[in-house]
C-alpha cells in the first residue's frame, strides 16, 4: 500500500470483503482505513461501516437468535470477536460450534488456538514482569490519580518480597524511581520506597553492595546513629526498643566461624556505656529516658549477645572494665544497681563478677532499708537477679532475709511487696530440687507459692506486678509440693498461660513449666558413689518423694488438660530477640516431657504442637535442637504425619529426625527417629527423596547392622520403605558390599518383625531390578533354604512376601535360575498352596502362588494338569 495507504481505497476493499462474507478481511480493511484517514467526513463513514458490521455480528445476530444450532453464524461471530480482541467471548462461540460439529477440524483447531492464546494472555497479565512494569507505569504517570499511585507503591512492597519481583525491580531501572519516591517527601510514598528497598535487599548481598558504595563507612555511620538514638531523650520508648533490636539483629555474628566481629568491637567501644545507661534508667525517677516495659530486657539481650560475640580474654577484660562502677559514688548508686540488674539478666558472668566486688552486696542490702520506695524496689530486684549463685544466696539468707520479710510486711506498695516476695521465693529455692537442702522451714515455700498464685489470678493488679508472681513461681516450683499444688490450681495455670503472651515473661514461664514436668537436666547418681559419699560424710542429694515418675505423669496430664500446648505454641512464635536459645531449649524440654506418653501425642498435634516444634528443632542451642527433634520423632512415630505436620511442613521434619541418627545420640533417640522416618518414607516419593537428600541412607544402613534388636528392626523397616528409590536400588546393585547378603540373611531371623521388613525390602528390590534376583543367589549358599522358610511361614504377610520373591525370580529372564527353582521343593510348596481352597484370610498368598505356577507354565517348566481321554 506504500508508506501512506489510501483510506477510501481501504474502505472500498472492506465493503467488497463485507459483501463476500469475508469477516476478518473486512474488519482489517476498515481498521487500517481509520488509521490513515484524515478527512473527518470519510472517517465518520468508515467508523459507521465498521460499527454497523460489528453491530450486526455482535449485537443483532439474527441467524443465531432464530436457530441456535446455526454453527456458520456462530463461527462468523467468533471470528469477529477474535479480531476485536474479545478472546473469551470468541472461545465460547467456537466451543458451541465444536459441540454441534465435533468432527469439524477448523472448529477444533480454532478452539485449541484460542485456548492457548487466552492462557498466554493470562500468564502475561499476571506475570511478575508485567505486574512490576504496570506499577512503574502508574508511578511514572504524572496525571495518575494519587490513590492509584499510593496503591501501586504499596504493591511494589509486596512484589519486592518475592525474589523474582525484587530482581525485576532492580533490573528494570527501579532504584532511581524508588529514590524519586523518597524525594517526594510524602510519608506514604517514602515509607513504601523504604519497604521496597528492604524487601529487595533482605538476604541478597549483591543488591546491597550495588546500592551502597562504601559499605564499611556507611555501616559505621548507621551504627553510630543507632547508638546515638538509644541514649537520646528525644527518642520515644518504642523507637529506643527498635534501635536496640536493630543492633541485636545486625551486630553480633550469625555464625561464630566467621572471624570478623569488628561490628561488635565497634559497638562496645562506642556504645557499651550508652547501653548500660539504658539499663540503669528508673522510670519512677524524674528526667529519665523514655522507655517501655521491655526496654531494659531488650538492652540486656543486646549486652549478652555482644559479650557472647567476643573471641579472647583481652576483649572480655575490656568489656568488664567498661561495666565497672564506683560503689562510693552514692549519687549514682541506684542507677548502677539497676544497670547491674540488666547485666545479671544478660551476660550473667559479668554481672556476677561485679556482685562479688567488695561492698556491692552490702550496698544492695543497705538500699533495701532506704526510706525511698524506689530505692527499695531497685535493690530488691537486684537481689533477686544476683542470688542465683548459692554463695550469693547464702550471704543474703544470712544478712537480708529478715530485711526482705520486714519490707514485705510493712510496705503498702504492691510493686515492692511482690518483689520482696519474689526475693524470698528465690532464696527459699536456693537448694534447687535437692529435698535435703531446703532453706526455709517446712511449709514456708508452699505459703509463698500460695501468695504468688493469689497475685497471679488477681486481674485487678497491673500486668507487670502479676508477672513478678510468675518469677516467684519459677523459683518455688523446684519444690515438688509447690508443683503439685500449682498444677491443681487451674485458674492460676491458665492465668500464667494468658500472661505468657507478653514476651518479656517467657523465660520465667518456661522455667516454671520445666520444673513442673521435671524436664531439667538430671545428674545420674550411681549407688556406689552415694554409699561412698555417706561413708565419707559428704552431702548426698535427696529426691523429693513427689518427684517420682507417677507423680510427674499426673502433673503432665493436668497441664495438658489446662491448655499448656496452646500456650507453648504461642510462646514459640515470639520475637527471636526475646526467645533466646536458652528459653527455646527449655520449651523443647517441656515438649519432650509432654510427648512421653504415646496417648498424649494426638492432643499435642491437635493443638499445633507438631508445627511449633519444627522451629525449635532447627534453631537454638545444640541440646535444645536435639530435645525438640526427639519430641518430633515421638510424634511422627505414632501419628499420621500428614495430620501432625500438614502441608509443606512435613518436609521440614525430615532434617531434625535425621539429626538423631548419630552415634552420639542415645538408643531411644535412634530408635524413635528410625520409626518416624519409616512412617514418612511410606507416604510418597517426594518424602523419600528428601530423606535421601539429607544423607540419611548411610546412617540407616549402619543401624541395620546394630546389635540392638529393636534398632535393627526399625532400620530395616525404614529401608523397606526406601527401596523404591532408584538411588537405593543402585546401592544394592553395586559389587563389593554385603548389603544384599544382609537382607537375605535377615529373612531367616527368628524376629518376625525383622523378617517381615527384610522380606518386604527384598521383594521390592527383586521386582524393580531383575539383576538382583541372580545376585541374591550368589551372596549366600543358603538362599534356597531361606526362601523355602519364607513361603512356608505361618504368618500370611511374611509368606506373601516370600512368594513375591519367587515370582520375581521366575520373571527375571534368568531361565536357568527359574529352572533350578522349579526343580527344587519350592514347586511342591507352590502346588500345595495354589490348590488350597479360597480363604479370605489367606487369599493374597493363594493368588500369588497360583500366579507363580502360571508363570512356570508359560516358561515351559511345568505342564498343565490334564485328565486322560
Amino acid at each position: 500500500m506504500g508508506e501512506m495507504a489510501d483510506p477510501i481505497q481501504l474502505k472500498d476493499e472492506g465493503n467488497k470483503h463485507f459483501h463476500a462474507g469475508e469477516v476478518d478481511k473486512a474488519i482489517e480493511c476498515y481498521t487500517k482505513a481509520i488509521k490513515f484517514c484524515k478527512d473527518k467526513k470519510v472517517l465518520a463513514v468508515i467508523y459507521r461501516n465498521r460499527s454497523a458490521y460489528t453491530c450486526i455480528i455482535l449485537c443483532s445476530p439474527t441467524a443465531i437468535d432464530v436457530d441456535a444450532t446455526d454453527f456458520k453464524a456462530l463461527f462468523r461471530r467468533c471470528q469477529a470477536l477474535e479480531k476485536l480482541g474479545k478472546l473469551d467471548m470468541a472461545f465460547k462461540d467456537v466451543q458451541r460450534c465444536s459441540t454441534i460439529e465435533p468432527k469439524n477440524k477448523t472448529f477444533l483447531e480454532t478452539l485449541r488456538r484460542l485456548g492457548a492464546e487466552i492462557q498466554a494472555k493470562l500468564k502475561t497479565t499476571f506475570s511478575t514482569d508485567s505486574r512490576v512494569q504496570n506499577m512503574f507505569d502508574i508511578l511514572l504517570d504524572e496525571e495518575m490519580d494519587k490513590d492509584k499511585k499510593e496503591k501501586a507503591a504499596n504493591n511494589l512492597v509486596v512484589l519486592a518480597r518475592e525474589d523474582a519481583g525484587a530482581e525485576r525491580i532492580f533490573q528494570n531501572n527501579g532504584v532511581p524511581l524508588l529514590l524519586d519516591m523518597l524525594e517526594t517527601g510524602k510519608v506514604e510514598m517514602v515509607l513504601a520506597a523504604i519497604r521496597t528497598f528492604a524487601g529487595m535487599c533482605t538476604g541478597h548481598k549483591a543488591r546491597v553492595r550495588a546500592l551502597v558504595l562504601d559499605a564499611s563507612k556507611d555501616l559505621k555511620s548507621i551504627l553510630m546513629a543507632l547508638l546515638e538514638m538509644i541514649a537520646s531523650k528525644k527518642v520515644s520508648g518504642h523507637g529506643r526498643d527498635q534501635a536496640l533490636n536493630l543492633l541485636s539483629r545486625n551486630v553480633p555474628r550469625k555464625d561464630k566461624k566467621d572471624p570478623d566481629h569488628s561490628k561488635s568491637l565497634f559497638t562496645i567501644d562506642h556504645g557499651l556505656k550508652k547501653i548500660l545507661k539504658v539499663c540503669g534508667q528508673i522510670p519512677d525517677l524524674p528526667d529519665q529516658l523514655p522507655m517501655t516495659e521491655n526496654t531494659q530486657l531488650i538492652a540486656s539481650v543486646l549486652l549478652d549477645k555482644l559479650w557472647d560475640d567476643l573471641r579472647c580474654d583481652p576483649e572480655r577484660d575490656h568489656y568488664r572494665e567498661v561495666c565497672k562502677f564506683d560503689p562510693n559514688d552514692m549519687d549514682r548508686n541506684i542507677h548502677a544497681i539497676n544497670a547491674l540488674s540488666g547485666l545479671l539478666q544478660g551476660p550473667f558472668e559479668v554481672g556476677n563478677q561485679l556482685v562479688g566486688r567488695q561492698g556491692i552486696m552490702e550496698m544492695m542490702v543497705a538500699l533495701c532499708g532506704s526510706e525511698r520506695e524506689v530505692d527499695q524496689m531497685v535493690a530488691v530486684e537486684a537481689l533477686i537477679h544476683s542470688s542465683t549463685k548459692m554463695s550469693r544466696a547464702s550471704f543474703i539468707i544470712t544478712n537480708g532475709v529478715s530485711l526482705l520479710k520486714d519490707i514485705y510486711k510493712k510496705t503498702k506498695n504492691e510493686k515492692i511487696k511482690i518483689r520482696a516476695l519474689v526475693g524470698l521465693c528465690k532464696l527459699g529455692s536456693a537448694g534447687g530440687d535437692d529435698y535435703s537442702m531446703r532453706q526455709f522451714s517446712e511449709g514456708s515455700t508452699e505459703k509463698l507459692a500460695k501468695q504468688c498464685r493469689k497475685w497471679l489470678c488477681n486481674s485487678a493488679m497491673d500486668t507487670k506486678t502479676r508477672k513478678w508472681a510468675i518469677e516467684g513461681l519459677a523459683y518455688l516450683t523446684q519444690d515438688a509440693d509447690v508443683k503439685d499444688e500449682f498444677v491443681e490450681d487451674e485458674p492460676a495455670m491458665k492465668a500464667m498461660f494468658e500472661l505468657s503472651k507478653d514476651k518479656t515473661i517467657l523465660y520465667a514461664v518456661a522455667c516454671t513449666l520445666v520444673n513442673c514436668t521435671n524436664s531439667y537436666e538430671k545428674k545420674e547418681i550411681m549407688p556406689e558413689l552415694v554409699q561412698l559419699a555417706k561413708f565419707s560424710k559428704q552431702h548426698v542429694p535427696e529426691q523429693h518423694p513427689k518427684d517420682k515418675k507417677d507423680f510427674i505423669q499426673k502433673r503432665v496430664k493436668r497441664m495438658l488438660k489446662g491448655g499448656v500446648i496452646s500456650a507453648l505454641t504461642v510462646m514459640v512464635k515470639a520475637d527471636n530477640l526475646l526467645l533466646t536459645d536458652q528459653t527455646k531449649e527449655m520449651l523443647a524440654r517441656v515438649f519432650l516431657a509432654l510427648a512421653d506418653d504415646a496417648k498424649d501425642r494426638g492432643t499435642i498435634c491437635a493443638h499445633g504442637g507438631g508445627k511449633a516444634l519444627i522451629p525449635l528443632a532447627l534453631e537454638g542451642s545444640a541440646i535444645g535442637k536435639i530435645k525438640a527433634s526427639h519430641a518430633l520423632a515421638k510424634i511422627a512415630a505414632v501419628s499420621n504425619p500428614e495430620i501432625a505436620f500438614p502441608g509443606e511442613r512435613i518436609y521440614e521434619v525430615v532434617r531434625p529426625l535425621v539429626s538423631l541418627l548419630h552415634p552420639e545420640r542415645d538408643g531411644v533417640q535412634n530408635y524413635e527417629a528410625l520409626l518416624s522416618l519409616t512412617n514418612l518414607a511410606g507416604l510418597n516419593d517426594k518424602l523419600r527423596v528428601k530423606i535421601l537428600k539429607e544423607k540419611a541412607l548411610p546412617e540407616i544402613e549402619q543401624y541395620m547392622f546394630e546389635d540392638h534388636d529393636h534398632i535393627r528392626q526399625a532400620a530395616t523397616e525404614c529401608m523397606c520403605n526406601l527401596v523404591t528409590c532408584k538411588e537405593v536400588q543402585d546401592r544394592y546393585l553395586e559389587d563389593g558390599n554385603d548389603r544384599l547378603k544382609l537382607l537375605v540373611l535377615m529373612c531367616a531371623e527368628d524376629d518376625e518383625k525383622l523378617q517381615r521388613a527384610a522380606a518386604g525390602a527384598l521383594a521390592m528390590l527383586t521386582a524393580a531390578q531383575k539383576k538382583l534376583c541372580t545376585k541374591m543367589t550368589l551372596v549366600t549358599l543358603q538362599w534356597m533354604e531361606i526362601l523355602q522358610r519364607l513361603i512356608l511361614h505361618d504368618q500370611p504377610q511374611i509368606q506373601h512376601r516370600g512368594l513375591v520373591i519367587v515370582y520375581n525370580i521366575l520373571n527375571s529372564d534368568d531361565n536357568e535360575l527359574a529352572k533350578k527353582l522349579i526343580e527344587s521343593e519350592i514347586l511342591e510348596i507352590l502346588t500345595v498352596i495354589g490348590k488350597a481352597m479360597d480363604n479370605p484370610k489367606r487369599q493374597l498368598v493363594i493368588d500369588v502362588a497360583r500366579t507363580c505356577l502360571v508363570k512356570a507354565m508359560d516358561l515351559g517348566l511345568i505342564k498343565p494338569f490334564t485328565t486322560p481321554s
